[in-house]
């Protein structure tokens, strides 16, 4: 937030915005690119708000789809015709612009008119180009939620990756000297069957040999880019998981046939997806086995959506719905860490290469659970 208060104070002040004549509010131009050209990809709702009156002088893009009124609607409006009479809001606002705080956060309700009451986060800033203006930041809690959860699930990702690639190269190396002795030690006893044992140590280590290449596959090609069509993903992906489920399972379409291509890797997305659709079918075995085992593959156009601090004007919304038992909740927050699973025998690696695979493509996978519906949301920015 200091950093968007510095950079709006000087493009405030390069747009020549003096003090108003008391009584009259300067709204600046929406079309002078020197002072919101940088709100505009700012990824929370920000309005510039002045005195006297508290009137909406500019909106970003983030403001006006979380607020659902028009950029041009806004600026004919004030903070009270906006969000309601707001005690908090106004004392906030108050302190900043008499300068006892520069800037000013905390939890609010704001009323809307004919709306629900909205629990929202907002910051205050003051604008040190103009006395009579500050910055307001307006975040729904839902959103912060959100934000709070995707900043959390790219900072562990970001932290494991690194992690996974150090300790995975430093595991290889005293693999392949173990299996390598073990291979000696064979040869050299005289007793054959004494060999079962070693050959316990040339399977486990070649075990742990492909647990380490699932680890590093991500790092190791190179993204090979091109237009696609995710049905096309979709499409191989439901006949790989109907090949080996062909009975018992219903895998429902439902596309957005107007979602434009994507820029992306096709088998990276393949495998992420698969990895995702085949774990929602191994947790569906009991309904499987009853006949009512479903998995809804839904696809749609999302605006305005932030990934990873950076608002996308399109990005491909795809879901992958089960109504299978839900995730554990003991690992529920955990599910995209490496060697995390809830099903016997499981590797633990499917969710976390899928997660990287997508983050490669900028996007994000979420994932919202309980008994009787998981729900993975995919995001990928339509460029």
């Amino acid at each position: 937030m200091r950093r968007l208060i510095r950079s709006v104070s000087r493009k405030v002040a390069s747009a020549g915005a003096g003090t108003p004549p008391e009584g009259e509010a300067v709204v600046l131009p929406l079309g002078d690119v020197s002072y919101h050209q940088g709100l505009d990809v700012v990824a929370n709702p920000v309005l510039l708000v002045r005195q006297p009156g508290l009137r909406i002088v500019y909106a970003n893009p983030a403001a006006e789809a979380s607020f659902a009124v028009s950029r041009k609607a806004m600026v004919e409006l004030s903070l009270a015709d906006l969000f309601g009479s707001s005690e908090e809001l106004a004392s906030m606002i108050e302190t900043v612009i008499s300068r006892q705080f520069d800037a000013r956060r905390q939890d609010v309700v704001l009323h809307p008119p004919l709306q629900e009451p909205m629990h929202a986060h907002v910051v205050i800033g003051a604008l040190d180009a103009n006395a009579d203006a500050v910055v307001v930041e307006v975040l729904p809690n839902e959103q912060k939620v959100r934000s709070d959860r995707e900043e959390r699930i790219l900072d562990l990702t970001s932290a494991n990756k690194e992690l996974i690639r150090n300790l995975a190269h430093e595991i290889k190396n005293p693999l392949g000297g173990i299996r390598g002795a073990a291979q000696l030690l064979e040869f050299e006893l005289p007793d054959r069957s004494l060999r079962e044992y070693t050959q316990v140590i040339i399977k486990e280590s070649d075990r742990l040999q492909t647990l380490v290449d699932r680890l590093l596959e991500p790092h190791r090609h190179p993204h090979i880019v091109s237009d696609l069509n995710i049905h096309e993903v979709l499409e191989r992906v439901r006949s790989v998981v109907l090949a080996e489920f062909p009975s018992g399972l219903d895998i429902v379409r439902d596309y957005d046939a107007s979602l434009p291509d994507l820029r992306g890797d096709m088998e990276q997305l393949i495998q992420a997806v698969l990895n995702i659709v085949h774990n929602a079918a191994q947790a569906l075995a009991e309904r499987v086995a009853r006949g009512d085992a479903q998995i809804i593959l839904r696809t749609r156009v999302a605006r305005q959506v932030t990934i990873a601090k950076r608002l996308f004007k399109l990005a491909l919304d795809l879901h992958v719905i089960d109504n299978g038992p839900g995730i554990p909740e003991d690992i529920r927050e955990r599910i995209f860490y490496p060697l995390v699973s809830g099903r016997d025998g499981g590797s633990g690696l499917g969710l976390t290469l899928a997660q990287t695979f997508v983050q490669q493509h900028e996007g994000l996978i979420e994932c919202e659970s309980r008994p009787g519906c998981t729900d993975f949301r995919i995001l990928l920015p339509l460029h």
